[in-house]
């Protein structure tokens, strides 16, 4: 029986295909910013994401586009994917200008899903699968989620309430032959947008291509909209970073984090191939791994990351020629250790919230640079700064001012949000239109910039954006906390952890474990805190707000190292792991990683530093289904068991020396 895949040639390696890969009634272009009719013509940013694939499809037809595992696809594979899909997603009621949620784990079938959702003239509302059921509700919801669509398991799972869409491996052969249909049909009249592109399967550059959700201080998160252009011009022809059509690009971020608008469309948008990193929770290893395995030479790291690799002198950067960091302050003697260890690797330190579309400023890192402070920048792709007082008004090179970022690639706005909009854009006589970052910034006299702190509460924690009022709205929330305090915890340069701190209501006293797996049923994993303390009363300032600087010394230093048994050996080799991570002695074998304020990037190193001096390689899903001492102990004896099976008692004698 002969089935047909919306995704050409299964995503597998095949041999030639036909450079033509229209459907049978589908124009070369059709209007807007579909793909240009001469392939000897590059499409400006202007042009769209769709049509820049397109381009590539028709000029560059057998390059490769994605890699993923032992799947592929060439660009024009990868058009024809995302062309056939469009069709199916139309046929199944998707609209000009509909927000759709995307629910799939990464992987090849993610980008040619994104794709197709443009292509259909929708809007991407990612969602992250391991986000809890309640969370994702809440953000489809504001986004206004019209229909889900992703893999048929996890729809089942973990979608939001509404209508859903499997994208099926085997969709109906019809979608291939349907000769009389247009890639999209278009709306009824009374459904259609009162102006919008000449064609519905192609979107207009001033419309949304994402929602993205950042934390909210209310409680609620921050749907921002963020148009293609914007990201059609950071990710074209990039002057702040090297990228060639020869390069291939990380792409290991999860779909929410606006990075992975970096590490998927700068590859496409220039003819350079995604590099997919399959794996849900990727250990250091996993990461060197598929970077050796495709070649990757281009990859971004959340600051916290990079400074973890700095650490092990990671080989990930002996394999790499660029590496993008941003989301927290660079600590410039880790980029100074990477750079003088791997001297020809260019190390690029990007700045820009989520409103900015990703990046507004970035810096080629220098050994000069690591003398002191590491700048962020100048801007880049079409971004403009300015540094002013309270007032609006400009100050000089050398003071302290917010940041205020302008130019083309400023997101839309809020969804849903219109106050919110108006407050943190704003509408400048000489200067047009700006974004209120918050972020206090210098300027130099050459106009780079220099980051100092925020002008409110927001923090950065492991690359994360992060409102305190979400974590403390979620925690008074719960019935036996009058009030609640979030800050930031750093017992060491490189360790930020997320500390709470709640007063307890009448009657029993909470038990911070149960508070937090609450909050973990709410709540993305990022904004649980990392330690959890039940105070008397929150320190205030003269002024009666909660004193967050004197926060962290209520921490009671109660660390439970006080021995309850003897800890074997292996429990001792585990514990030693541990403490070395986690900046603090750890000797009971019932300790548990989490309570003592371990985190996913502890997690990360803790794994690495098994598989190099005990030989143990623990995927972070088994670290944490082991959350003690002892039970990562009986972990590891199981692994090492099962690699050195001859010295189990119970094993059969070897006779022969073969297995």
């Amino acid at each position: 029986m002969t089935t047909h895949s919306p995704y050409p040639h299964d995503l597998r390696k095949e041999g030639p295909v036909s450079t033509d890969h229209r459907l049978p009634s589908e124009p070369a272009a059709s209007g807007g910013l579909a793909a240009p009719a001469d392939p000897g013509v590059r499409p400006g940013p202007s042009a769209g994401l769709p049509a820049l694939v397109a381009w590539h499809a028709q000029r560059s037809p057998h390059a490769l586009a994605v890699a993923d595992g032992d799947r592929t696809l060439t660009y024009a594979q990868l058009d024809a994917a995302a062309r056939a899909l469009a069709r199916y997603l139309r046929r199944h009621g998707v609209r000009q200008g509909d927000a759709v949620a995307l629910l799939m784990a990464r992987s090849a079938r993610t980008v040619v899903a994104q794709l197709a959702l443009w292509r259909a003239g929708a809007v991407c509302v990612p969602l992250d699968p391991a986000h809890p059921r309640p969370r994702s509700e809440a953000l489809a919801a504001d986004a206004g989620v019209s229909l889900t669509v992703g893999d048929g398991k996890l729809l089942e799972s973990a979608a939001p309430a509404g209508a859903t869409l499997a994208l099926p491996d085997e969709p109906p052969a019809d979608v291939f032959l349907a000769d009389d249909e247009p890639l999209t049909a278009e709306a009824p009249a009374a459904e259609a947008p009162a102006a919008g592109p000449a064609s519905a399967a192609e979107p207009d550059r001033d419309t949304a291509a994402f929602i993205m959700f950042t934390s909210g201080s209310t409680g609620r998160p921050k749907g921002v909209a963020v148009a293609h252009r914007a990201i059609a011009e950071l990710v074209t022809d990039p002057a702040y970073v090297t990228l060639t059509a020869r390069d291939r690009v990380l792409f290991h971020s999860p779909m929410t984090f606006d990075a992975s608008t970096f590490e998927v469309w700068s590859a496409l948008a220039n003819g350079a191939a995604v590099v997919v990193c399959a794996v849900e929770r990727p250990s250091l290893e996993d990461l060197a791994q598929q970077a050796e395995r495709h070649g990757v030479t281009v990859a971004f790291f959340t600051t916290a990351l990079f400074h973890q690799l700095a650490v092990r002198h990671s080989r990930l950067f002996a394999l790499l020629r660029t590496v993008v960091v941003g989301g927290e302050a660079l600590a410039a003697h880790h980029a100074r250790e990477v750079l003088r260890a791997f001297p020809w690797l260019e190390l690029v330190n990007g700045y820009g919230p989520t409103e900015t579309t990703t990046f507004a400023t970035a810096h080629r890192v220098t050994d000069a640079d690591c003398d002191g402070q590491v700048p962020i920048g100048l801007p880049i792709a079409g971004a403009s700064v300015y540094v002013v007082d309270d007032s609006g008004r400009p100050v000089p090179d050398g003071e302290r001012g917010e940041l205020w970022v302008g130019g083309s690639r400023l997101a839309l706005g809020y969804i849903g949000r219109p106050e919110l909009t108006a407050e943190r854009f704003v509408s400048h006589p000489e200067w047009g239109r700006l974004y209120r970052t918050g972020d206090v910034v210098s300027r130099r006299p050459d106009g780079v910039l220099d980051f100092h702190g925020r002008t409110d509460d927001q923090v950065k924690v492991r690359g994360f954006r992060i409102e305190p009022g979400e974590v403390e709205h979620a925690l008074r929330e719960q019935p036996e906390v009058a009030d609640a305090a979030v800050a930031v915890h750093r017992p060491s340069p490189d360790d930020a952890r997320l500390v709470a701190f709640v007063v307890a209501a009448p009657g029993p006293v909470p038990r911070p474990a149960g508070l937090r797996d609450r909050l973990a049923a709410v709540l993305p994993a990022h904004l649980v805190p990392d330690e959890l303390t039940v105070v008397g009363e929150l320190p205030l300032t003269p002024s009666g707000k909660v004193d967050r600087r004197a926060l962290t010394d209520l921490l009671t230093g109660d660390d439970g190292t006080a021995p309850a048994a003897p800890l074997t050996p292996l429990e001792q080799a585990v514990a030693e792991l541990w403490s070395r991570s986690l900046g603090r002695e750890v000797s009971r074998p019932d300790a548990e990683f989490l309570a003592l304020g371990g985190h996913s990037l502890l997690a990360l190193a803790v794994t690495d530093d098994l598989r190099e001096e005990l030989g143990v390689e623990l995927t972070l899903a088994d670290f944490f289904a082991a959350p003690t001492v002892a039970d990562q102990a009986a972990l590891v004896e199981r692994a090492l068991l099962a690699a050195h099976h001859d010295l189990h008692p119970h094993a059969p004698e070897d006779t022969d020396g073969h297995h």
